[in-house]
């Protein structure tokens, strides 16, 4: 009789990467004087884009150019960067290489970027003063590459902790992962950055992998089932957490499309992070389609494929963290709980 038990986690699924995405590249920068750093996403032939914002304190920069009713259909990267509002200087760095290459859009007189992004906070890991700028910017696009990007603690994760809903003291150590899927020969891939308030659990096993942890530090606490038993959080300043990202296709999309595509994206951080999206996480995600794969799948389908890719790149920044000592900071990773 054939056996009914279900496939391991590992044997369902390859993490695959963004940039397995054709017409997509990836460069981080991390700056070396504290936990800090910024991540582009470029797609130098131009990407149709779209975004969608549910946290409710974020840090973006050109979100409304993304809206289905506005002219521009293409940009030309995305910003991913610590740093809180500081952090988003980085984008005239990248606006700066992007116009050295000559990408742009034309504007007659000049070949103009299209440069959207998005920060997250950072600024109580190390020194707040240092934070990414438009050197780094430029730096992170000249590390740009079609490999599989670096994940863990770089870029716009290298500063990145979760599971700070009971306090800093009990948070753990995050970062940056990536992922893809493919299905009928088009795929989405993602790049996320995790910040969380809140906890990543692996969808596959429903277990918390990283998060707040008990008060002895030495175990997980599971803030979900905490809240519930009516464990006080603790105070935080708005803004001072945040997951952002990207999720690109090769398939072919129209910008409401792509505007869709961001909005399934964010069922890919419910299933992974909890709570998400709350009042003091500005949890973005922008979604890029290349065209390159030169077809369509269904709405259905291609949003299915986001929200997994999403998942499985919140996870892999999670497992791919290693753990962080400042002073009296102390933050653990994944692999030593």
């Amino acid at each position: 009789m054939a056996s009914t038990a279900s496939p391991s986690p590992r044997q369902r699924r390859k993490a695959g990467a963004i940039t397995d995405v054709a017409g997509i590249a990836v460069g981080h920068f991390t700056d070396s004087r504290r936990p800090t750093g910024c991540s582009v996403i470029i797609a130098r032939d131009g990407a149709v884009a779209g975004v969608d914002v549910r946290g409710a304190a974020p840090g973006t920069r050109e979100t409304d150019l993304l809206d289905p009713t506005h002219l521009v259909d293409k940009v030309h990267a995305v910003l991913l960067a610590g740093g809180s509002a500081w952090g988003l200087d980085a984008a005239t760095g990248v606006v700066r290489w992007l116009e050295e290459q000559g990408v742009g859009f034309d504007v007659g007189v000049a070949r103009l970027p299209l440069v959207p992004g998005a920060v997250l906070f950072d600024l109580m890991v190390g020194d707040a003063s240092i934070r990414p700028d438009a050197a780094a910017g430029y730096a992170a696009c000249e590390a740009a590459a079609t490999r599989t990007p670096a994940e863990g603690n770089v870029g716009a994760g290298a500063g990145a902790c979760v599971g700070k809903i009971f306090g800093m003291n009990r948070a753990m150590k995050a970062g940056i992962g990536t992922a893809s899927v493919t299905v009928g020969g088009v795929t989405v891939g993602a790049l996320i950055a995790v910040n969380a308030l809140g906890d990543v659990v692996d969808p596959e096993t429903a277990q918390v992998v990283a998060g707040a942890r008990t008060r002895n530090g030495k175990a997980l606490l599971d803030s979900r089932r905490a809240l519930l038993r009516g464990e006080a959080p603790i105070p935080v300043l708005a803004g001072t957490n945040t997951t952002i990202g990207v999720v690109a296709t090769d398939a072919t999309l129209t910008k409401a499309q792509a505007t869709r595509l961001a909005v399934m994206a964010h069922d890919g951080l419910a299933r992974s992070i909890n709570p998400v999206h709350t009042m003091s996480d500005g949890d973005t995600l922008f979604a890029l389609g290349t065209g390159r794969a030169g077809q369509a799948v269904g709405m259905m389908t291609l949003g299915t494929m986001a929200a997994e890719a999403t998942a499985m790149a919140v996870v892999r920044a999670a497992r791919a963290a290693t753990a962080l000592t400042l002073g009296k900071l102390r933050l653990p990773a994944a692999a030593d709980l």
